[in-house]
């Protein structure tokens, strides 16, 4: 585990997008949905190379700013097209006022033509 960011660092309904040698290349989106749960996910859509951390939040899911894809913060699952394949998902610990992000061991679902280290 690494720590990502403050807690105070995203406001309710908002995403945060962390790059960081601990990342892998793969750039990540952290999530604080208005219930106050925190959630990580690979930032690059399966789809097409755009940033969830840009996208529209609504509950646990997040609509992807370019084709409206949208993917289950808890799972990664596609809940709408275009895109077919999960997004990888990160486990995260909030304590005290720090965001805690353990990587997922799973390879990541980049779009076609993406590359890490090249994602968005």
């Amino acid at each position: 585990m690494f720590a990502a960011c403050s807690r105070s660092a995203i406001e309710p309904g908002e995403a945060l997008r962390v790059e960081s040698p601990e990342t892998q290349g793969v750039p990540i989106a952290i999530f604080h949905t208005e219930d106050g749960e925190f959630y990580a996910i690979d930032d690059t859509c399966t789809h097409q190379d755009a940033s969830l951390a840009d996208g529209w939040l609504e509950g646990c899911e997040v609509e992807c700013p370019l084709h409206a894809s949208r993917f289950d913060l808890r799972t990664g699952v596609v809940d709408a097209p275009p895109a077919k394949r999960p997004i990888r998902t990160h486990q995260v610990r909030v304590v005290d006022d720090t965001v805690y992000v353990a990587m997922s061991s799973q390879e990541a679902n980049l779009p076609p033509g993406v590359l890490p280290g090249a994602a968005v």
